[in-house]
């Protein structure tokens, strides 16, 4: 490859460093523990990771055999990795490929303690342990929902599930065959995760969903903002059912006349709202104990936030998503579901949420970050109040969203292209931190990302060249609302 070449590859993909650090080898060789442990990346040695300058290495031979030697004595198990050099503009760079490992969790292992990282955006960071324990897992080459339980299948019942197949299927259950082929049971009779989540008695705690209509466009307080609130337990059919009956109950639905013909117009695409229920179900981490869904409804749009983020540690706002691959959380409840056509294998669900828009100016959203994912539904049938009626909020092409929402989208318009990918996730942890109502300091950008001083002074430099930041004090400075 050329230097040239590298600008094209994603930043979740690639790390940048000038030199190898021989004295700190944990600030590269926890890129090394990322990349395995999520979707593979690549190291490129002799390349400012700043400026993205190129400088060189001035031993190339002496660089390549201290590289191999770190990463076979600290990462362990030892990492699927290619290391190749090569010399342009008569500078010598040396190239890491690592591959994404079957062997997971990869630890970088020094003075006898173990580190998993895993790649955030554009960051190497320690796996927080719901991610380690799903780590664990895919090592194992097994999933949550295939683990069994402590429960015995005469202590579970799956009323729901029996009378859901049988309408699609044509077949009675045999419980005795059927159950083990599905994976709901083991062999011994223990009932697995996923027969838990499929069970009528709603076992699993996290397997919840909190529905809300909220008055107007902000969030408030249950008891005087909420117009009504639901929260739903037991089988993950019947939740997927009780979501989707809550949107229809709270939307609306008109119609006209065109011709001979009466046209009616929902607030929300019914179909692509099943699709991001089912999405948020099958899809979540269940590992992460004491969270739930979140659907929240206002005036103008619908949330549906699930626990997890992306499994390869990507951030969607930062990815096509026409060409986002489908990667199951959860195997055995995602191939029931398909047996019950609620899904499809191929993985297009997000495209048809975009396509059930094609007919509004407005598009979804789509969000996540480490620990969460979230699809913004805007109200087709919204229409703005008078403006002395109007709520305080930004408007977005004749939307209105709130003020995460407006900052999610107002940072990607204005971020040069260029380091757009880069800052995108620092930005968004920072704004989540100060909002639009503290000033903040250089310091505290060093301390909140874990960055060097150089790296905090561009970010600052990036906001205030883009217009999103203003300088309050002479040291401090503010999100520009």
């Amino acid at each position: 490859m050329k230097l040239e070449d590298y600008e094209k590859v994603e930043s979740t993909n690639i790390d940048f460093k000038e030199k190898l650090e021989l004295s700190k080898p944990k600030s590269w060789l926890k890129s090394v523990s990322a990349f395995a442990n999520t979707n593979g990346g690549i190291l490129l040695f002799g390349v400012s990771d700043i400026d993205k300058k190129p400088v060189g290495l001035k031993n190339i031979q002496e660089d390549s055999e201290k590289l191999s030697q770190l990463i076979n004595t600290k990462i362990v198990p030892i990492p699927r990795y290619e290391l190749n050099t090569f010399e342009q503009n008569n500078l010598n760079f040396m190239e890491v490929k690592v591959g994404d490992g079957p062997k997971t969790p990869y630890y970088y292992e020094s003075d006898g303690r173990k580190e998993a990282f895993i790649r955030s955006g554009n960051e190497s960071i320690p796996a927080p342990k719901y991610i380690l324990d799903n780590l664990i897992l895919k090592g194992q080459n097994t999933t949550f929902d295939e683990l069994p339980t402590k429960y015995s299948v005469e202590d579970i019942s799956f009323t729901l599930l029996n009378a859901t197949l049988k309408k699609e299927t044509q077949k009675e259950i045999n419980k005795n065959k059927d159950y083990i082929s599905l994976e709901l049971v083991t062999k011994d009779k223990k009932v697995t995760n996923a027969g838990l989540l499929l069970s009528d008695q709603g076992i699993l705690t996290q397997s919840r969903i909190f529905c809300t209509r909220w008055k107007g466009i902000v969030k408030g307080s249950i008891n005087g903002d909420a117009i009504d609130d639901k929260e739903y337990s037991g089988s993950i059919i019947s939740l997927m059912e009780n979501a989707e009956t809550f949107i229809k109950n709270n939307s609306k639905t008109s119609w006209e006349i065109k011709g001979m013909k009466r046209i009616e117009k929902e607030d929300y695409p019914l179909r692509a709202i099943r699709e991001a229920i089912v999405n948020a179900i099958i899809h979540r981490d269940y590992q992460i104990i004491g969270s739930e869904i979140h659907i929240d409804m206002f005036d103008n749009r619908l949330e549906i936030t699930s626990p997890g983020g992306m499994i390869d540690g990507s951030f969607v706002q930062d990815l096509d998503i026409t060409k986002i691959s489908s990667m199951r959380r959860n195997r055995i409840i995602s191939d029931i579901f398909n047996r019950l056509h609620l899904m499809e294998r191929r993985g297009s669900g997000l495209t048809r949420i975009l396509e059930s828009y094609s007919d509004h100016d407005i598009k979804p959203l789509f969000y996540s970050d480490i620990s969460s994912f979230k699809v913004i539904f805007p109200n087709k049938g919204y229409t703005k109040k008078s403006p002395d009626k109007e709520e305080k909020s930004p408007v977005i092409s004749g939307n209105i969203v709130n003020d995460e929402d407006y900052f999610m989208i107002k940072m990607y318009k204005l971020l040069p292209e260029n380091s757009r990918k880069t800052t995108y996730a620092q930005v968004l942890k920072l704004f989540d931190k100060f909002k639009y109502e503290y000033s903040f300091k250089r310091d505290n950008i060093e301390e909140l990302l874990n960055i060097k001083k150089s790296r905090a002074s561009e970010i600052i430099a990036i906001l205030l060249d883009s217009n999103l930041i203003e300088q309050s004090e002479p040291t401090k400075y503010r999100f520009k609302k």
